[in-house]
């Protein structure tokens, strides 16, 4: 089986990026994915809703030199199984995972311009998950 995902969005917040023991780099950041529309009432409507993106390896690194909060992307990746948390408020809340295969850089200033980077696999093996 298997299944791919396209979003675009922006950075909610500047990439971290760290490694595991085995020396993998790895890149987590959040992007928000907005939808309008006008209602029947004729208002215009939005809702966002927030992706946790997982980046492995050279993707990883390129992820975190090139994109900052703002930073318009388009994701293609597999959203893996969704996990429920509380949130501070005690409500609870959906977390929406996608490992990345492919990232493009939209935002139009600096050297990230309509770049693309690619990974070389499909994600981590046991032995590179960092937690």
């Amino acid at each position: 089986m298997y299944q791919q995902l396209t979003l675009i969005g922006n950075l909610g917040r500047d990439p971290e990026m760290r490694y595991t023991p085995t020396g993998v780099p790895v890149t987590n950041f959040s992007i928000a994915v907005s939808r309008s529309w006008v209602g029947q009432d004729g208002q215009r409507q939005e809702k966002t809703l927030w992706f946790r993106v997982t980046a492995w390896r050279k993707l990883a690194e390129t992820a975190s030199q090139y994109l900052t909060k703002g930073s318009k992307v388009l994701v293609v990746g597999e959203l893996e199984a969704p996990t429920t948390y509380t949130d501070r408020d005690g409500q609870v809340r959906v977390s929406l995972d996608v490992t990345a295969s492919t990232i493009r850089f939209l935002s139009t200033r600096g050297e990230s311009d309509g770049a693309e980077a690619s990974a070389s696999s499909h994600g981590p093996s046991d032995e590179d998950i960092p937690f």
